[in-house]
């Protein structure tokens, strides 16, 4: 299918030929059921409302919805981490077009899937409690007992509600007589309704007439749903459970989605070293202390949950968390072991399950499967093995799949011997062609193969659906899978209503009172510890790019060797500070101009150095991906967009790499000073922004303190052109300026560098910042006695305060080393170390409960 432009202007004509509205033509893939038009070409009524919208347009408007939406995406940081050369965060790939499905057929899909959850949970409560299907023959022992996804810690673990499927998904396709049917289940870690949720805020701004004129159901009262349903398990009797989303960490191929989800629903994103068990309950470590969880949302499989009864050598589980599971004091969606029903082998005894567990037929039917562990399913297969898709019976890592099309003779043969020898493991499925949908590819309207994957959350009376879902395309046209990992895009969903449509929102009902706040719940340590060290980091980079700047402003070829006495202190100062690493004698490395250069070329663009400028990026951008549930949109792009310098420095080299290094370093210094000015004027003064600030400040004293310790070290340490460096590393030229209209001088630099409480580049102003910080730790505000981080920042604040710059000025020509200012200067650098230590042993690590809850009666108050 492709856009047709005509024209009715003749060529003889003086006027201009407008570009003609875009025509519809083509027709459907063979054997494949066409979404768009029936069988007699015309186009489906309920595609009429899309279709008009598109006709309305050029070829080039199309095109700018597609432009439109990926930069709408990439804005919004939508990514996708696929696991291969492409690496983590691919840009997340979103069709224009809709996916639309009528109300009438909605209807049947609503209904049958409802069936369907209810009969998985029916299974899995039977699986994990009296095993009355395996006593009674209506399922083999080995749909239970033989699969890895059965988890025997959890048989007898009672489930809240008996909804051990709290939210399930299911993959539906289309085939060519216009039937659905279901092709997999999702019953452990339903993927996807994030970007579901994600593709429709970005359709509903490409299309918004047309989507709300067609009547398009919305997707938050599904959300809204989710939240209640999930507080509802919540064992205590709390107004306000804590439900957080366990997340197995950035790697995860949707840890986008995961952190989207839990700031959309209002859940704090956690990974299992955020969470502890104690008493067999979990809590949360927060700075406060420990806090209790209640639910856990979790996006962790299985059997990495707890690494004492399930897998030891798990990494982001929490260890001891079945057993707080078997106390009943806290509640997991999706429950332990929910894995069990989505092996393909269970389709097999799905529609005999339904009859005899519900009392009627399956709605929507199965892809019909067969399992070879017995002997008539088994030999069919081997007979049809040709027409057939052969996979892993039960779950397993690395899932293999055979399309026996697609095998030679001695493949298929080979593949026969290997399932006689272990027939259990294997199951067959009959190839479905799915059903095929328009698709904006590259300048043309296309057909390609979809698939639909809905989501159901539980409720107290069953399951709703959520009214759209995640629709994937299909790399290719005649492509047999369809896979995100194997390059497909995806579509937004829509469920068109009969009637008005209802405007659900997540915000609370209004009539119920709400308790005002200026805070939220607790920051989790390992949150506060990621905002610290983005706090360390920014400053660290924005400081090594202004001391190389600097340096190589100085180290031009035209000067000669007449500035290599002013190069030495920052080289200095860059050595100290570990950004020239191996360097033992700074004075050789000035005097080699070649050398020097390809130093510092290194030390700004080097990835493998680790306190490289673009190290210090790239840490940057890593602890943005942590913090994506705690960081604005604008924040985000400002992370992004410090990558792009690199980009355009390796992708347009220059005969000139010091002048295109140059720009570099402005452009990370102007960014990195976007990045501050957003976490200045957007984020609350709360204990995110604290910690943020309190790594800002502290690393900014490191920088400056080795900078003045250079310079007063040096010979030249009078030399107004050094002191003219110091001031323009500092960022302080203009002030120094506009208060002494003098060349600089020691004392007065000294002094505005170090105990100018006004200069934000000063030590003075970045204790005194520290200072306010400190006041507000909660740590600081309950302790009797001065914590050890308080001890060792007073003791040093102090010091500062009694410093005489003034003293310089009396210092004999070359003993500045000996002087009172270079020892409090050494006094400050080994100080930091220290501070940092003190935090994180206060903030970071944590052995006792948070007081609010550490009594009985705590358990029943709001959280």
């Amino acid at each position: 299918m492709i856009f047709q432009s005509q024209s009715s202007t003749s060529a003889a004509s003086p006027v201009t030929p407008r570009a003609a509205p875009p025509q519809l033509d083509g027709t459907a893939v063979e054997g494949h059921y066409d979404e768009l038009r029936d069988a007699a070409g015309k186009l489906r009524p309920h595609y009429e409302p899309v279709i008009s919208d598109l006709q309305k347009r050029d070829v080039a408007g199309v095109k700018r919805l597609a432009d439109t939406a990926r930069r709408l995406l990439a804005e919004r940081g939508v990514t996708f981490n696929i696991y291969d050369a492409k690496g983590l965060d691919t840009p997340w790939q979103m069709d224009p077009v809709p996916f639309v499905i009528s109300a009438r057929e909605w209807e049947g899909i609503e209904k049958a899937l409802i069936q369907r959850a209810t009969l998985l949970n029916a299974i899995l409560t039977d699986s994990y409690g009296p095993q009355q299907l395996i006593k009674d023959g209506s399922m083999p022992a080995a749909m239970v007992l033989a699969q890895p996804s059965y988890i025997r810690a959890c048989h007898g673990i009672k489930v809240p509600g008996n909804k051990p499927l709290q939210v399930y998904g299911a993959d539906i396709v289309r085939a060519l007589d216009g039937q659905w049917w279901v092709i997999s289940d999702r019953t452990q870690i339903p993927t996807g309704s994030g970007y579901a949720l994600e593709n429709r805020l970005i359709t509903s701004r490409l299309l918004p007439e047309v989507f709300r004129d067609a009547r398009v159901r919305r997707l938050a009262g599904f959300f809204r749903q989710m939240q209640q349903s999930l507080a509802a398990l919540a064992p205590r009797p709390v107004e306000e459970p804590r439900v957080v989303l366990l997340t197995p960490g950035p790697y995860n191929e949707t840890y986008f989605e995961q952190a989207y989800l839990a700031r959309y629903l209002g859940y704090t994103l956690v990974e299992g070293e955020d969470l502890t068990v104690r008493d067999d309950r979990v809590y949360q470590k927060t700075l406060n202390g420990l806090e209790p969880v209640d639910v856990i949302l979790r996006r962790v499989d299985d059997d990495f949950c707890d690494p004492l009864e399930l897998r030891n050598d798990s990494m982001l589980g929490v260890p001891g968390l079945v057993r707080a599971v078997r106390a009943g004091n806290v509640a997991l969606a999706n429950s332990l072991g929910s894995g069990l029903v989505e092996a393909p082998a269970m389709m097999a005894f799905l529609p005999s399950l339904s009859r005899k567990l519900l009392g009627e037929d399956l709605l929507m039917p199965s892809v019909a499967t067969w399992w070879c562990g017995q002997e008539n399913p088994k030999a069919e297969v081997e007979k049809n093995i040709e027409r057939l898709v052969i996979k892993n019976a039960f779950k397993v890592r690395g899932r293999e799949i055979n399309f026996g099309e697609h095998l030679t003779a001695a493949e298929r043969a080979a593949l026969i011997e290997r399932m006689r020898f272990a027939p259990d493991r294997w199951a067959a499925q009959e190839k479905i062609s799915f059903s095929t949908a328009p698709v904006w590819d590259d300048g043309h309207l296309v057909h390609k193969p979809v698939s639909v994957r809905v989501y159901l959350v539980a409720t107290q009376d069953g399951y709703m659906v959520m009214p759209g879902g995640l629709t994937r395309v299909a790399a290719k046209t005649d492509s047999s899978v369809v896979s995100m990992q194997k390059g497909g895009t995806t579509k937004d969903t829509w469920v068109l209503s009969d009637g008005p449509v209802d405007n659900v929102t997540l915000l609370s009902n209004t009539s119920t009172p709400v308790e005002l706040r200026r805070t939220g719940h607790n920051l989790g340590s390992r949150v506060a510890n990621h905002l610290y060290w983005l706090g360390r980091y920014a400053e660290r980079a924005e400081s090594s790019a202004r001391l190389l700047r600097s340096t190589l402003l100085r180290c031009s070829p035209e000067s000669g060797m007449s500035e290599t006495p002013l190069l030495l202190p920052l080289l200095e100062a860059l050595k100290k500070l570990t950004v020239l690493d191996d360097v033992t004698d700074v004075a050789a490395l000035a005097s080699q101009q070649e050398q020097l250069e390809a130093r510092l070329l290194e030390a700004i663009f080097d990835p493998d150095h680790p306190s490289s400028v673009r190290s210090c990026v790239a840490h940057i951008q890593r602890i943005g991906v942590l913090l994506r549930d705690r960081i604005s949109i604008d924040t985000w792009r400002i992370i992004s967009q410090l990558g792009d310098a690199w980009d355009t420095y390796e992708s347009t080299p220059s005969v000139t790499p010091m002048a295109d290094a140059l720009n570099v370093l402005t452009r990370i210094i102007l960014e990195l000073a976007s990045f501050h000015g957003l976490a200045k004027e957007n984020m609350t003064r709360a204990q995110g922004w604290m910690f943020l600030d309190i790594g800002h400040r502290l690393e900014r004293t490191v920088y400056i303190c080795e900078l003045l310790r250079a310079g007063l070290r040096s010979a030249d340490a009078e030399n107004p052109s050094l002191l003219e460096a110091i001031l323009e590393v500092g960022d302080s030229t203009i002030t120094y300026r506009n208060r002494y209209s003098l060349l600089p001088q020691l004392a007065a630099v000294y002094d505005l560098l170090m105990l100018d409480e006004l200069n934000p580049r000063g030590l003075r102003f970045q204790f005194e910042r520290i200072r306010q910080q400190f006041e507000h730790l909660p740590h600081e505000q309950k302790s009797a006695l001065l914590t050890p981080a308080m001890r060792i920042f007073l003791e040093n604040s102090t010091r500062l305060q009694l410093c005489d710059p003034t003293e310089l000025a009396r210092v004999e020509h070359g003993a500045w080393s000996q002087s009172q200012v270079d020892r409090l200067l050494t006094q400050l650098i080994d100080a930091m170390p220290q501070l940092n230590d003190a935090l994180t042993a206060s903030y970071f690590a944590h052995s006792t409960i948070s007081s609010s809850d550490a009594s009985p009666a705590a358990e029943t108050a709001t959280t």
